[in-house]
């Protein structure tokens, strides 16, 4: 693995990019509408039309890539033990690769733009469908995710009683859900990812300062780091795989990201650049909140943070903030397709898009109140979604695109050892994650 993750780096600075001309039916975008080619070509349907630079592309990628699943890390800590650490330097490097594979995929035919394009080249409609299904799936789930988050967040600030609104009773969760989703809102109707950058580098710095703040809380404010942990938690280590998995389970973004540079040459370092920097950030907050509250961390760290600290409140109030700059670059993909599904007189029409756009984070609402559980709703994303739509869709893909699967060498018979790891873990993990919401309901 790291033989090939080395020389997929040295091969980054070659000035030469292989290119073949293959036929595609790549004139439908993501879920299969018609298009009058001679009207628009398919660099229309991009929300950002080439604009955007290398480092804004880093900003949005990083933004992506180190998501609320820094929050989560600690947890994932605390159940698989010292050891799975391993797990989560591990999946990065997988995820590192698959991204690259995506790459290639994207560079054989210039047509490909989404992710559901990658799957029509390499399986026909039947392709589409699968990948179109998963990604929007795990990018709809991410999003309720950050609903919960900040619901989970703000009744702790803000420890609210229940009430009533026109007969309606509210908790203060579902409260805050609502409230979150309205300033959320206005987000999701940028639909130009040069604009997002300046959104997504505030959520860069949001993390970074989450990441200081718990730090300052643990040397500092007398919590310490004393908790010495288990070594190893064998129990828990599924939990601990699925909460890494979703970590990285940026992929179906990717495309986007692609797509949107100016110069799509440097997407590798891109890749490289943003994999890395949000490796390390997980594993200090990993390392972190572990240290602080050994096994009894939640599944926020957040969650376990003193009050009465001004560290810790910094912490929680930036907590608020990250999500919602992560939330428009999630639901993008989701949002582009649904409007390309409006009637053509309707496509460009600025309040259908607004309409669109409001009615999806409306459904993510009621989702969110309807399973408040953060840490098994991510750990699902985690075991089934990403460990498919980030891990096993582009190895699988790529094996048929590039024809690598004729040959059977050194790269063949790694990618080939991922798809059955992936397979394994998704199956396994999905079962123990569903048990875990329904015992929770």
């Amino acid at each position: 693995m790291f033989f090939i993750v080395f020389k997929e780096y040295s091969s980054i600075f070659s000035k030469q990019l292989h290119q073949k001309n293959m036929a595609t039916t790549l004139n439908e975008p993501l879920l299969g509408y018609a298009k009058d080619d001679e009207e628009k070509d398919i660099a229309s349907y991009l929300p950002n039309k080439h604009e955007v630079s290398f480092f804004r592309t880093c900003f949005n990628g990083i933004n992506v890539i180190l998501g609320i699943g820094i929050l989560s890390v600690p947890h994932a800590l605390a159940s698989g033990g010292w050891l799975s650490l391993a797990l989560l330097f591990s999946i990065a490097g997988v995820a590192f690769y698959t991204g690259l594979l995506m790459k290639r995929c994207m560079d054989i035919n210039s047509n490909i733009t989404t992710y559901p394009d990658i799957g029509e080249l390499a399986f026909g409609k039947t392709g589409r469908l699968i990948v179109s299904t998963l990604m929007y799936t795990e990018l709809y789930l991410i999003s309720v995710g950050i609903l919960i988050l900040e619901g989970d967040n703000l009744s702790k600030l803000f420890p609210i009683g229940d009430f009533e609104v026109v007969g309606f009773s509210f908790s203060a969760n579902n409260f805050f859900v609502i409230l979150v989703a309205l300033i959320i809102l206005p987000t999701v109707w940028l639909d130009n990812l040069s604009l997002l950058s300046y959104v997504s580098a505030s959520g860069v710095f949001a993390s970074v300062i989450i990441i200081l703040s718990i730090l300052w809380t643990a040397t500092f404010d007398g919590d310490g780091v004393h908790q010495k942990g288990d070594i190893v938690n064998w129990k828990g280590i599924p939990t601990a795989l699925n909460l890494y998995a979703f970590c990285f389970c940026a992929h179906p973004v990717f495309p986007t990201l692609y797509s949107s540079m100016r110069k799509k040459h440097q997407f590798s370092n891109v890749l490289i650049l943003c994999f890395v920097l949000a490796t390390v950030g997980y594993a200090s907050m990993a390392i972190i909140g572990y240290s602080m509250f050994g096994s009894k961390v939640e599944s926020q760290v957040t969650l376990n943070l003193p009050l009465d600290k001004i560290s810790s409140k910094i912490a929680i109030y930036t907590t608020l903030v990250n999500p919602i700059s992560k939330f428009a670059l999630m639901v993008t993909p989701i949002t582009n397709s649904l409007k390309d599904l409006l009637p053509k007189r309707y496509q460009n029409n600025r309040m259908s898009n607004i309409f669109v756009s409001a009615a999806l984070v409306i459904s993510n609402v009621i989702v969110a109140l309807c399973v408040p559980l953060f840490g098994s709703l991510m750990s699902l994303v985690g075991a089934f979604l990403s460990f498919t739509a980030s891990i096993l869709l582009p190895c699988l893909c790529y094996l048929k695109i590039s024809g690598t699967y004729r040959k059977l060498g050194f790269e063949t018979m790694t990618i080939v050892v991922i798809i059955i790891m992936a397979i394994t873990m998704a199956i396994y993990g999905t079962y123990t994650s569903i048990v875990e919401i329904v015992q929770n309901l």
